[in-house]
């Protein structure tokens, strides 16, 4: 009997200790699921790939010649696929304007949309 509680009590001493460490406060919320979270290198190659891809169906669809110049920051959202809500500076003849867009990518079936672009 004594040997079983010498083999226990290492258990019951942890225990409280481990409790009470989870009850502290921590500095940062953790990701929500499907929660838009930030690009911290934005110069990536596949954010520019990205960002060019935008500009590209932009110019495409509405019939304007924007040039791609830099993405200014990025956040990217799991879903079915990735969608990627990037600031973009492009510049419309001499004048360079920055533009929010969001395309949607699912790398595994080669699919890439553009789902919005806005002047900010």
């Amino acid at each position: 009997m004594k040997t079983h509680f010498l083999l226990l009590l290492p258990l019951l001493v942890s225990f409280p200790v481990s409790g009470g460490a989870s009850n502290h406060t921590v500095d940062h919320e953790p990701p929500l699921l499907g929660g838009w979270q930030p690009i911290e290198h934005v110069k990536d190659p596949h954010v520019q790939e990205i960002a060019k891809f935008a500009i590209t169906e932009h110019n495409e669809e509405a019939k304007t010649n924007l040039k791609f110049k830099r993405v200014i920051r990025g956040e990217e959202q799991v879903v079915a696929g990735m969608n990627y809500r990037l600031i973009v500076a492009a510049k419309d003849g001499k004048v360079t304007n920055n533009y929010e867009v969001v395309v949607w990518e699912k790398t595994w079936e080669s699919f890439r949309k553009l789902t919005s672009f806005k002047p900010v």
